[in-house]
């Protein structure tokens, strides 16, 4: 069975619809930055203090390599700029994913608050940084996607079940259950 793998800005909701899909799915779910955390024991803003953002982005690559090599049907959530690296691409154009594309007005709603974003943390006018992600990753969130869902102003479960929905209609080999098979 076919990894899923959400991409997506930050905000978006990566990694709150894909433990709900997850969980709708009877399927194993990991988060990139929550296994980098792991396996590093700090957070991502420290690791980024020590060996900045090219640093964090090459244990992304060996997080996101083992991840989707030693798991079969999982539910992966990635972080924002996972999809910066053409390797990581490569990566992910082997699996099925979908980007959930978020207006920067709403990604900024949902992050400004967030002390765990080192990105936005180091800049002056978080809005405008967004604004410039936004603005580079989307191409490469494109190019990547299997499928790409708007995500705008929906409760976490309505999110989920939409995804879900959309799967089935796409490809409904993946939106199976585990005990379905």
């Amino acid at each position: 069975m076919q990894n899923i793998v959400l991409v997506g800005p930050m905000g978006a909701g990566k990694s709150t619809i894909g433990r709900g899909l997850a969980g709708l799915l009877r399927r194993p779910f990991f988060d990139t930055d929550d296994e980098i955390q792991r396996r590093t024991g700090v957070d991502i803003p420290t690791i980024f203090d020590y060996e900045g953002e090219d640093g964090f982005r090459r244990r992304e690559t060996a997080v996101l390599e083992s991840l989707l090599r030693e798991h079969e049907g999982a539910i992966i959530a990635t972080g924002g700029g996972i999809v910066e690296r053409p390797e990581n691409r490569a990566l992910l154009r082997e699996h099925f994913v979908i980007y959930l594309r978020v207006p920067v007005e709403e990604q900024f709603r949902r992050t400004r608050r967030n002390r765990n974003r080192p990105l936005l943390n180091q800049v002056e006018d978080p809005k405008a940084k967004l604004q410039e992600l936004f603005d580079r990753r989307d191409p490469l969130y494109q190019e990547v996607a299997s499928m790409t869902l708007e995500g705008r102003g929906r409760r976490v479960r309505d999110a989920v079940r939409g995804v879900c929905s959309a799967l089935q209609v796409q490809r409904p080999d993946l939106c199976r259950t585990r005990r379905s098979r």
